[in-house]
């Protein structure tokens, strides 16, 4: 008999994690079927992104206009371009609006107890939910994008990745993705200790702006900068993919980089789920 319920204990321990993945691939089908009814907002938005991106090209082709040495830390004006248009694919992947604020705020007004109360674990059910916002985000722009990229195709010209690069290439976004989701998620998880974290957010968004490469690339600001904020996580979010497509890390350095970039998500996957257990020691659960 002993036996018996044995066999039962490590069966319900083997289709456990199956029922769990399956459970995690419904919402994540659901949550694609409802995020794809919004393909209009979708699309709007991308066309209207390409504004400030049309403005940053006019004014980095005006710097290198007036600079006679025609480089800049290694960058030439086509490799520049080339370089911030690829800045927006990176953020296409990493970037998680208003994911922070959301679970501060549910944290706040006692909304989190939803998620305790299902057998529902709350960091996967978003990430599952997360997911299937970049598809359908991802599906929708594609065309503007690839408009965009044909147009500016001449920037490119001598650029494109081999094979094995672009395997990279991808590689490096979907850990992206794993790495903006997780360090948002961390961030929110500052509701469980401050009441209002919407000035915190901003200040942590603005900084990640300048250190995560997208305003210029990190080699810009020279030594030490460059390589403090290259140990960083905040370069996988979109300075790292870009220079992967423009085969500035190759080789060992580029297996290096992926690796780093692998422990970062790993770093912060532990710490967001500490932070969560913590977290939850002394919620109450008020309002809601």
């Amino acid at each position: 008999m002993s036996g018996e319920t044995s066999s039962y204990a490590e069966m319900a321990r083997t289709i456990s994690p199956v029922r769990t993945l399956r459970k995690y691939l419904n919402i994540f089908r659901v949550s694609l079927i409802e995020r794809m009814t919004y393909r209009g907002d979708f699309l709007i938005g991308t066309i209207l992104r390409f504004f400030p991106v049309i403005t940053t090209v006019l004014l980095w082709k005006a710097v290198f206009a007036g600079n006679e040495h025609r480089s800049i830390a290694g960058f030439n004006e086509q490799r520049m371009i080339a370089y911030l248009l690829l800045i927006h694919i990176s953020r296409m992947f990493s970037s998680m609006p208003g994911l922070s604020g959301a679970i501060a705020r549910d944290i706040r007004d006692g909304n989190l107890k939803k998620y305790l109360l299902q057998p529902l674990d709350m960091i996967g059910y978003l990430l599952s939910y997360r997911a299937a916002h970049k598809v359908a985000y991802i599906t929708t722009s594609a065309g503007p994008y690839a408009a965009l990229f044909l147009f500016c195709s001449g920037y490119f010209v001598g650029l494109w990745p081999d094979a094995a690069t672009l395997a990279a290439y991808l590689a490096s976004l979907i850990l992206a993705f794993l790495i903006g989701f997780f360090f948002e998620t961390c961030m929110g998880m500052a509701g469980f200790w401050i009441l209002e974290v919407s000035s915190l957010l901003w200040v942590v968004n603005t900084v990640n702006y300048f250190v995560s490469g997208q305003m210029f690339p990190l080699d810009l600001l020279g030594h030490p900068w460059d390589v403090l904020l290259k140990w960083l996580p905040f370069q996988y979010m979109a300075y790292f993919p870009a220079v992967v497509f423009l085969r500035e890390i190759e080789g060992p350095k580029l297996v290096e980089g992926l690796l780093m970039e692998l422990a970062w998500a790993v770093v912060l996957i532990a710490f967001s789920r500490m932070l969560f257990a913590r977290g939850l020691r002394r919620y109450s659960a008020y309002g809601g």
